[in-house]
């Protein structure tokens, strides 16, 4: 006859298998096989195709702004010679003017060869490239 810890026991036992049994998310590595299409080999014998894999904005070539705006920055650069002044002690060049946006092209797209970390969705249809590994 089962007693309440046994069948405790059993309630435990059931609910562990009923979540491994719906494929948890989980961490994966990876290499990247090749990047058009991209395709990724994790484990030791699953190749994944680019439409099942998920990457990030900062692991491709994208564009994006900045401004130089900072007060600290003395002196950019001068062809010229200024007499120092005592209001001009601390910097040659102020930054009066609002600051303005430059356009600059980010270069970290996934390479053949790179290793990655991959978190696999509950279900395994889908992985997403966490980030490049340093092996």
């Amino acid at each position: 006859m089962l007693n309440s810890t046994d069948l405790l026991k059993i309630i435990k036992k059931a609910a562990v298998e009923a979540v491994n049994a719906s494929n948890p998310a989980s961490l994966m590595y990876g290499t990247v096989q090749s990047v058009s299409p991209l395709t990724v080999y994790a484990d030791q014998k699953l190749i994944l195709p680019e439409s099942f894999i998920i990457v990030p904005e900062h692991l491709t070539d994208y564009e994006t702004e900045i401004s130089f705006d900072n007060p600290d920055i003395k002196q950019i650069y001068t062809t010229w010679d200024m007499q120092e002044r005592e209001e001009s002690a601390k910097a040659k060049i102020s930054f009066k003017q609002p600051s303005v946006k430059h356009k600059i092209t980010v270069y970290n797209a996934l390479k053949t060869g790179d290793k990655v970390l991959l978190l696999r969705q509950q279900g395994g249809q889908k992985f997403i490239v966490l980030d490049r590994v340093v092996v």
